[in-house]
């Protein structure tokens, strides 16, 4: 990010089947994201072959976990009749999230297709645009709390007020 000159607010993340393992694991390690986006994500590695309550020491990919690190709006898309990752792994993680955003459950859509379906593109649009906003919002916040401190110390010490 540094070498690009690229704010954590000004990223979005994205992370789709097992690559949501790697996206989650970076997002709970970076405080300031301006978004992320599961596509028919994992809760881990061993639930998508066995239904287990518990997390395993040697379970790879540990959604389950990472989600409730992750400090930033998150999108969840996952397709309903997805054969490979059932789509209440999506669900569960959606529900764990901290900063939900409306997820979209693609009625019909599998584990590789969901990029065909026109809602698909419209959500993720809206999301983008949203987490835009919010960016500029926060940034507008920011610097009119900078611009109010600074007024505020300088009013103190024309009145003589503060640390002597």
């Amino acid at each position: 990010m540094k070498e690009y000159e690229i704010k954590q607010e000004d990223l979005i993340l994205y992370g789709q089947s097992v690559g949501s393992g790697p996206t989650l694991n970076l997002a709970a390690r970076l405080q300031k994201l301006g978004g992320v986006v599961l596509h028919s994500a994992i809760l881990s590695g061993i639930r998508v072959l066995y239904p287990v309550k518990v997390t395993f020491w040697f379970d790879i990919f540990k959604n389950i976990d990472k989600i409730r690190q992750v400090n930033c709006p998150v999108l969840v898309i996952h397709g309903t009749s997805d054969e490979i990752v059932d789509w209440t792994h999506g669900k569960r993680l959606w529900e764990l999230s901290k900063e939900k955003y409306d997820p979209l459950w693609i009625k019909g859509g599998g584990h590789c297709n969901l990029e065909t379906f026109p809602q698909f593109i419209k959500h993720l649009r809206k999301f983008i645009n949203a987490m835009e906003k919010l960016a500029l919002v926060k940034q507008t916040t920011q610097s009119s709390l900078s611009t109010s401190t600074v007024t505020e110390v300088k009013y103190n010490k024309c009145l003589g007020l503060g640390k002597r």
